[in-house]
């Protein structure tokens, strides 16, 4: 993903209190021929955009205009989840070609479409697509939740995703793991 964008061509910024379609509006309005777009759906009020570093500073800046109550870069190498990321998931792409799926006793909720999928013979092609598409996030945890899902555990840096689990799943247990003491406090 990394070689997909050279540093400092790309850039991502969380936009807090947008609706998506007022967001939608800027970003189509900041672009001017570039690439910027919702690449993370986090929570009600909070995307995350992607692009190239001029426009996602343009919709940072029309973002405030319109009234978000704050819009800032993120400390990101590349800006994932947009079209940018396409020359990405080619490369997947030639790697997936040579694994076989198997079938699934367990249904992924995809990012792509924050819906069940247990058809292996689609995963491939949604790894692909979740590269350069936009992660739904908040439609992913209701997804679960709707499912009877009541434990989340957040595996790696950071608490990012934990915290916005618990403002969406409030009766859920949630938990996060950045190293072997966390794990070990799970068992």
């Amino acid at each position: 993903m990394q070689e997909a964008v050279p540093v400092g061509t790309g850039s991502m910024a969380a936009i807090l209190g947008l609706d998506p379609k007022t967001l939608d509006s800027v970003c189509t309005e900041a672009a001017q021929g570039q690439v910027v777009a919702p690449a993370n759906f986090n929570s009600d009020g909070q995307v995350v955009i992607a692009g190239h570093t001029e426009a996602v500073a343009r919709a940072i800046e029309r973002a405030k205009g319109r009234g978000a109550k704050r819009a800032m870069l993120l400390p990101v190498s590349a800006p994932f989840h947009c079209s940018l990321m396409i020359p990405a998931g080619e490369r997947l792409a030639e790697v997936l070609a040579g694994i076989s799926v198997h079938a699934m006793s367990i249904p992924v909720i995809s990012n792509v479409e924050a819906t069940p999928n247990q058809d292996a013979e689609r995963v491939c092609k949604l790894l692909i697509s979740q590269v350069s598409a936009p992660v739904r996030w908040e439609e992913t945890i209701i997804c679960m939740v709707s499912l009877g899902v009541d434990q989340f555990i957040e595996i790696g840096p950071g608490k990012v995703l934990s915290g916005l689990a618990k403002r969406m799943a409030k009766d859920c247990n949630i938990q996060n793991v950045q190293n072997a003491a966390d794990l070990n406090a799970l068992a």
